[in-house]
């Protein structure tokens, strides 16, 4: 998919899929190599489906024969019939059970999604459960596997917005709870990773975003509904979720022990103000405004990731068009949030 290859409008939820898991030229040419089955836990979200959908997709095109695998506890039984209808297969289970987690089939690839997000203000004592406790089931039960697990920019803290965002290298500053979780998550799998020997990679997302989830989202509906945007944070980096993807599977191959750190993040320094203005005249609303810029920010710098396995494929400008469109169309109360 290149950008001239791109839709000017996503009509449904179909569509909109099918474009989130189609794999890059990168992603099918590293699991070409990669040997062995591939399980993602914790598959049951907003991003995890169109990953584990991409993957297999990928292998298709590579003439790869693997089984991809997801587990989760699949509240809702539509989320797995739709995995097993594009060839995932699932399995249904409390990853917090060690019972179920040691039941899990030997593989050699885990990409490690399970967790408590953001937002999850009420039961800290679950979400450090999620966040910390989990990873050292899995790398027990996986410790001659390969690990991708999922973590956050947010463990960095607020940078100047002028700056070129927090890299890899920078020591972290979480503020909260959950960011504080999120940094026990990876001296966990740092732990397991050095006394284990267990080849990792510790990715860093930054703002995944598609027409249903996502802040583009969150101020498209706010622009939509006419309410004021807060523009106290004032500046973002988002990246589309299915080039957040390719990039995840693509650090299969760069797996080592000690882990590897990734940012995930898009190229562009998004200023809040003038996306909601963008909004606002793509969807012909009114837009009002409260609060003060800061002079810092939740800002990280991708440029590692997309020297490994090049630049996205979709840029803010058309999630922007994208998300406007979506948000005209079919209603702010539609969609996952």
């Amino acid at each position: 998919m290149t950008a001239t290859q791109l839709p000017d409008v996503i009509n449904d939820d179909d569509q909109l899929e099918d474009l989130l898991s189609q794999p890059s030229e990168a992603v099918i040419e590293v699991l070409s190599h990669v040997e062995g089955d591939l399980i993602v836990l914790g598959v049951d979200g907003v991003m995890e489906p169109t990953l584990a959908w991409m993957a297999k997709r990928a292998d298709e095109a590579a003439g790869v024969r693997r089984k991809i695998l997801g587990a989760s506890r699949f509240p809702s039984p539509d989320s797995r019939q739709a995995l097993e209808a594009h060839g995932i297969e699932t399995i249904q289970g409390d990853l917090l059970d060690p019972a179920f987690v040691q039941s899990l089939p030997e593989v050699p690839n885990v990409i490690f999604m399970a967790g408590r997000k953001s937002g999850s203000s009420d039961g800290e004592p679950l979400t450090w459960a999620f966040n910390t406790h989990l990873p050292s089931l899995v790398c027990r039960k996986f410790c001659k596997s390969r690990i991708v697990a999922f973590s956050t920019g947010g463990i960095y803290g607020m940078v100047p917005v002028r700056s070129s965002g927090s890299v890899e290298t920078d020591p972290p500053h979480p503020c909260g709870e959950y960011a504080m979780s999120c940094l026990g998550r990876e001296r966990m799998f740092e732990f397991f990773s050095q006394t284990l020997g267990i080849p990792i990679v510790l990715i860093r997302l930054n703002h995944p975003v598609e027409m249903r989830s996502g802040v583009l989202v969150e101020l498209a509906r706010k622009v939509y509904d006419g309410k004021e945007i807060d523009l106290t944070l004032g500046y973002v980096n988002v990246v589309w979720q299915g080039d957040a993807s390719a990039m995840t599977l693509c650090s299969l191959g760069d797996a080592s022990s000690p882990p590897l750190f990734l940012n995930i993040a898009g190229p562009e320094r998004l200023r809040v103000h003038d996306v909601c203005g963008r909004f606002a005249k793509i969807m012909a609303k009114p837009v009002r405004y409260t609060g003060k810029e800061s002079d810092e920010a939740l800002l990280c710098n991708g440029q590692e990731a997309r020297r490994r396995y090049g630049p996205p494929r979709v840029s803010a400008d058309q999630m922007i068009h994208w998300t406007a469109n979506w948000i005209s169309r079919i209603g702010p109360t539609l969609g996952k949030t």
